[in-house]
């Protein structure tokens, strides 16, 4: 895989996904990271944790920033690749987290919880909030959705991201999940659309 230097992750980015959940939609962008010792490409074989709760898979479209954005940007400019991702997600731990008030890392940065496609030339904004991308579980298309339906649109991503950390090129951004996440099981068949066209495929072994 490419040499990617930060991950930015976003959270409750899709108001059907926060409501499935239970959780307040958020009035500004919800941003957590994840380590890049978690990244792993979209083919052959996932290992994922068995001894630490449930896993859900969250599909999302990636961001891959080419240039650092100034004061005034279009994301055109800025962004030169896409990829399709999963935010792999211990939620038992998580929820754990949550209630003692603590950083969800734990949860979110395990070994193989970034899973990614190959990234290919960014399309521009348009043809994302019209084009959908769409997860598959075993035969079932588990989740789907378009940039969109996205509370916070890429330009707004990307400037948070800019104005709380510093972003620049190698950076990525997983811009939020639509509704439908669940759990993973073990010898699960995984496959990533977008449009019609198939991006990315990997099973899991929990051990």
């Amino acid at each position: 895989m490419e040499q990617i230097k930060n991950i930015y992750c976003i959270g409750r980015n899709y108001a059907s996904h926060a409501q499935e959940l239970g959780n307040k939609v958020p009035k500004r962008p919800l941003i957590f990271s994840k380590p890049t010792h978690s990244l792993r490409k979209a083919d052959g074989t996932v290992e994922l944790p068995a001894d630490r709760g449930e896993i859900h898979y969250e599909a999302e479209i990636v961001l891959k920033i080419g240039r650092t954005p100034g004061d005034s940007f279009t994301v055109e400019e800025v962004v030169d690749a896409m990829a399709l991702g999963i935010d792999f997600t211990l939620r038992e731990e998580q929820t754990h987290l949550k209630e003692k008030g603590h950083p969800w890392l734990r949860a979110k940065g395990f070994k193989n919880a970034a899973v990614l496609t190959d990234f290919w030339d960014f399309p521009g904004t348009e043809t994302c909030v019209t084009t959908e991308f769409s997860l598959v579980q075993n035969n079932d298309t588990v989740q789907s959705g378009k940039a969109s339906d996205m509370i916070f649109d890429f330009q707004s991503l990307i400037a948070e991201c800019r104005d709380c950390f510093g972003i620049g090129p190698g950076d990525i951004i997983f811009t939020g999940t639509p509704k439908g996440v669940g759990k993973t099981q073990n010898g699960d068949l995984f496959s990533l659309f977008w449009g019609n066209e198939r991006k990315g495929e990997f099973d899991t072994r929990i051990m």
